[in-house]
């Protein structure tokens, strides 16, 4: 018995001494025209720039306005409509579901606008006058889409969408999946600013993320810390994209109401919820809302919480934000 118990006991002993440490594995690289940062733990090197890279690249080539040939080229040159791939398909899906619940506010139909007023592929030196605007508004709508069974089509000739709002969220969530695929659990992901958690750390530990806004002077800093072992966070704001007219700027984000650049009281908008495609789809939307408005619009949904920055009447910079983003704050980095 004695040394079946021996035979028994070696083999665990012998799996054990062979199991190996988990460490922190970094991948960096460039993408959609921004960074991206991947960290993870294992106890190898599962993922790989390659594979991040691969996968990136069959998104860019389905919904890159930058990409020639892109899928969403293709359409946005279409008469009438086009076959979606999975990840065109699932972006528009989102995209519907977050259009009707804040009435119109997000809507991916402002490609033209967007060109219009100096942020799309093409260069634009002039602002576009109220009559091209008015012109073009006759083509911005999201009802003059339709998606049904794997094809997308338009009901006006000269209707385009422009996914910026919404695909790098997305790209996240697929970074993540692509991640858990390998087997990995515990990471952080990020790609352009909108980031992906699973946590905590091997040791325990609550994953920490800084929380990004501008200064007084609008210069970007790290204003929170963030404990988040699960979720989604991404920022929308016009303190970094703009362009100088004067002494004004005019906003990248668009109004598809109005056709005018956003000029409210918003800075910026930091959204957390359980993906980011969800998170990164709502911070525009709320960017365009006046600040009362987004907050009650927040804490009347689940699962989505939002930090903001804005101007006060007089000018000053302040911020907020919702009660469960509180509970997420471990640490304020830039008190006003």
């Amino acid at each position: 018995m004695r040394y079946r118990f021996l035979l028994f006991l070696l083999p665990l002993i012998f799996a054990f001494s062979l199991k190996k440490e988990v460490k922190q594995y970094k991948i960096n690289g460039y993408a959609q025209g921004t960074d991206y940062a991947i960290m993870y733990y294992a106890t190898d090197s599962l993922a790989t720039k390659a594979g991040i890279d691969s996968l990136l690249n069959e998104i860019d080539l389905s919904m890159s306005l930058y990409k020639k040939g892109s899928l969403i080229n293709q359409f946005n040159a279409a008469k009438k409509e086009i076959k979606t791939d999975r990840f065109i398909n699932d972006v528009l899906k989102r995209s519907f579901e977050i259009n009707r619940d804040t009435k119109g506010v997000f809507d991916i139909t402002v490609a033209p606008l967007v060109q219009a007023w100096g942020f799309g592929p093409k260069e634009a030196k002039n602002e576009p006058d109220p009559a091209v605007i008015k012109s073009i508004l006759a083509c911005v709508g999201m009802k003059n889409l339709k998606l049904k069974n794997g094809l997308l089509s338009k009901l006006k000739p000269c209707v385009q969408i422009d996914l910026n709002g919404i695909a790098q969220g997305y790209s996240v969530d697929l970074i993540a999946a692509y991640l858990e695929k390998k087997g990995i659990k515990q990471y952080v992901a990020e790609l352009g600013g909108e980031i992906r958690i699973s946590g905590p750390k091997p040791n325990g530990e609550t994953m920490k993320i800084g929380i990004e806004g501008p200064d007084k002077d609008g210069t970007p800093v790290i204003r929170h810390i963030a404990a988040i072992n699960s979720g989604a966070i991404t920022t929308s704001g016009n303190y970094r994209k703009f362009h100088q007219s004067g002494k004004k700027k005019i906003s990248h984000l668009i109004d598809p109401k109005t056709g005018y650049p956003l000029d409210n009281e918003m800075i910026s908008v930091t959204v957390y919820a359980n993906d980011a495609i969800t998170a990164d789809g709502y911070d525009n939307a709320l960017m365009a809302m006046h600040l009362k408005d987004a907050i009650a619009f927040v804490k009347s949904r689940k699962n989505l919480e939002a930090y903001f920055v804005y101007h006060q009447k007089d000018g000053k910079v302040a911020d907020t934000l919702t009660t469960g983003f509180r509970r997420l704050i471990t640490q304020n980095t830039y008190p006003f």
